[in-house]
């Protein structure tokens, strides 16, 4: 066979052997172990483990060897090295002494440098892993460790078999193979257990991202009222809400408060943009909403005292569209002004359904010294009002048709304002979940229904 031919054959026959090592590496890189060692929390019987397994990979590598004169061209170093770099110095010369001391029994005239060069391997691989600081090494090291492992064994073949003549010869025949393919063979394996380590790390970071997440939503749904009825004593009105965020978290609001025994605040608003930024914003209006509305009982003013402290340092230029009114229980009036939000539906008692007109004023956050405009209507009893984002009439079904304010006010005439807020707003939110068929949910979907009892 000539040099070429010889070489080709190693490398393929190595490759097989190779490529065993690596199937039950990867294996191992999903094991329970393998998780202690990326934690550092290897003990003793797992230290032992470790020697094992990675002297079992040195063991295969010198059996599935290629017999090459007399020697074997093999794959052993590779077990002792990775096990090295995997769990340090002692599992890294524990696997060697496993492979050396097995290939010291078959015998052969390169029985004893090849015994001294996977112990070798393996204290190599242990201070490359002591180099990196426990960590497992760049695929660029561990390509270097195999060149430099195979070279210390050719040298010490060169050194201690003899006759110097056939050891020489060995030397040329299988070197560039062997390099080869346990270079081939340890970068690959490096690569497997850092992309596994990466799959981990980011595994563990959308964990945290999610508890963190549902936090957010926890508080965010502890800023909203969230108990209902809000106030059982109370029997002049009915009042129900709720809000569905599209993702962990959302820009959508409501909220409601007695602000004296005769005013009753009702707002709903809807942040621009989705998320963390959103919530956090939404959590800032209510505050400041919650603020100014026990100061003023004219809704223009208090969005006006909302706006101002918004449009500050608002470098995000994010903003709020936030309908915000104050009904009088007394007489049913509410006074109220829509802050750029879309405008909420009256339904009467005989059935009739009333879009609430809009009044002047972008959304806040925009511009300082906006005005924002003032209106009023009566609710007699029986009459029910809900407010709403569009979250709701934006709802889309598979074929990106939207829902709508036809449909809406359709279901509300169907639904009448009799069944009280919480019933009103079921239907809704039925007949929008009935609309999307199961479509992803792209904005939240937030609502606060009102009726008027007395």
């Amino acid at each position: 066979m000539n040099f070429e031919g010889l070489e080709f054959t190693l490398v393929v026959d190595l490759v097989k052997s190779m490529a065993v090592v690596i199937v039950v590496a990867y294996l191992f890189t999903r094991t329970r172990l393998y998780r202690q060692v990326l934690d550092d929390r290897l003990g003793r019987q797992g230290r032992l483990l470790l020697v094992l397994v990675f002297g079992a990979f040195s063991v295969w590598g010198t059996l599935s060897g290629v017999d090459v004169n007399g020697a074997i061209a093999n794959t052993r170093d590779l077990g002792p090295a990775l096990g090295g770099l995997i769990g340090g110095p002692v599992v890294g010369i524990g696997a060697g002494l496993i492979g050396g001391a097995q290939r010291l029994a078959m015998g052969g005239w390169t029985a004893v440098p090849s015994a001294l060069g996977a112990v070798a391997a393996g204290a190599a691989g242990g201070v490359v892993f002591l180099l990196f600081k426990r960590r497992v090494a760049p695929v660029w090291a561990a390509l270097l460790l195999a060149v430099f492992t195979e070279s210390v064994l050719m040298g010490l073949n060169l050194l201690m078999a003899e006759p110097f003549d056939a050891a020489l010869t060995l030397v040329e025949d299988v070197i560039v193979p062997m390099i080869l393919v346990n270079a081939a063979g340890m970068g690959l394996f490096v690569f497997i257990v850092r992309n596994e380590a990466r799959e981990r790390e980011t595994a563990a970071q959308k964990e945290r991202m999610e508890g963190e997440l549902a936090v957010a939503r926890d508080i965010q749904h502890s800023i909203v009222p969230s108990i209902f009825p809000p106030f059982p004593e109370r029997e002049e009105f009915d009042l129900h809400a709720l809000l569905e965020p599209a993702r962990e978290v959302g820009g959508d609001l409501y909220d409601f408060f007695l602000y004296d025994d005769d005013h009753l605040c009702l707002a709903i608003g809807d942040v621009a943009g989705k998320g963390v930024p959103a919530s956090l914003f939404m959590a800032v209006t209510i505050t400041l909403l919650r603020a100014a509305g026990g100061r003023s009982s004219d809704p223009a003013e208090v969005l006006a005292q909302v706006n101002t402290p918004l449009c500050r340092g608002n470098d995000a230029a994010m903003f709020v569209t936030l309908f915000f009114g104050i009904y009088r229980v007394s007489t049913g009036e509410l006074t109220y002004s829509t802050g750029g939000h879309l405008p909420p539906s009256v339904v009467r008692a005989g059935g009739a359904v009333e879009t609430v007109a809009r009044t002047a004023g972008p959304g806040l956050g925009i511009a300082p010294a906006a005005p924002f405009g003032c209106a009023s209507l009566t609710l007699e009893p029986g009459d029910a009002l809900l407010l709403f984002t569009d979250g709701v009439t934006e709802a889309m079904d598979g074929s990106e048709r939207m829902f709508g304010t036809e449909r809406l006010e359709a279901v509300l005439r169907e639904t009448g304002a009799a069944g009280g807020a919480q019933h009103l707003m079921t239907a809704v939110r039925e007949a929008v979940d009935g609309f999307v068929a199961g479509a992803e949910q792209y904005d939240d979907v937030t609502m606060l229904g009102f009726r008027r009892t007395r």
